[in-house]
C-alpha cells in the first residue's frame, strides 16, 4: 500500500493538530466578540470542527448556532466577514500561509436527533422487546 493511498483515507496528525489550532483560535475570536458585526454579536455559535486541506491552505469550519435558529443568517454573516476573520486567525495560528476560510453548517446534531427519535420509535421498541423475549 503506498503512502499516498493511506494518506487520503484519514487526516494526518499534523492536519489534525493544525485544524484543532484553527478551531481554538476561531472559537476564541467569536467568544470575545472581536468581529464588529451585529449578527455575530447576537448569535451564539458552536465551532464543532475544522477540516484542513492537505496543503493547509483551506480550512472548512463547521458551525452550529445555539438552538439551531437562524443558521443561514449566521452563516451569511461569517461569509461577509471572511477576510477579517482570516486575518484574526492568522495572527493567532503560526502558519506559513493563512488558510482561506470556508463555512458550513454542522448537521451532526440534527442527524443525532433523527437517529435518537428513530431508536425511540414504537416500532423499534417493539422489535427490541421481541428480541429480548426470544433469548
Amino acid at each position: 500500500m503506498s503512502s499516498r493511498s493511506s494518506h487520503s483515507q484519514s487526516p494526518s496528525h499534523r492536519l489534525e493538530r493544525v485544524a484543532e489550532s484553527v478551531r481554538h483560535a476561531f472559537a476564541a475570536i467569536l467568544s470575545r466578540g472581536e468581529v464588529d458585526d451585529p449578527v455575530l454579536a447576537t448569535h451564539v455559535l458552536t465551532v464543532s470542527g475544522v477540516r484542513m486541506s492537505p496543503d493547509l491552505k483551506m480550512a472548512t469550519i463547521a458551525i452550529a448556532p445555539l438552538g439551531g435558529k437562524d443558521a443561514n443568517v449566521a452563516l451569511k454573516a461569517l461569509v461577509a466577514n471572511r477576510k477579517h476573520l482570516r486575518a484574526l486567525v492568522a495572527h493567532r495560528v503560526n502558519m506559513k500561509y493563512a488558510p482561506e476560510l470556508r463555512f458550513v453548517l454542522d448537521e451532526q446534531f440534527d442527524a443525532q436527533a433523527r437517529i435518537d427519535a428513530l431508536l425511540r420509535s414504537p416500532e423499534v421498541a417493539r422489535d427490541l422487546g421481541d428480541d429480548d423475549t426470544e433469548e
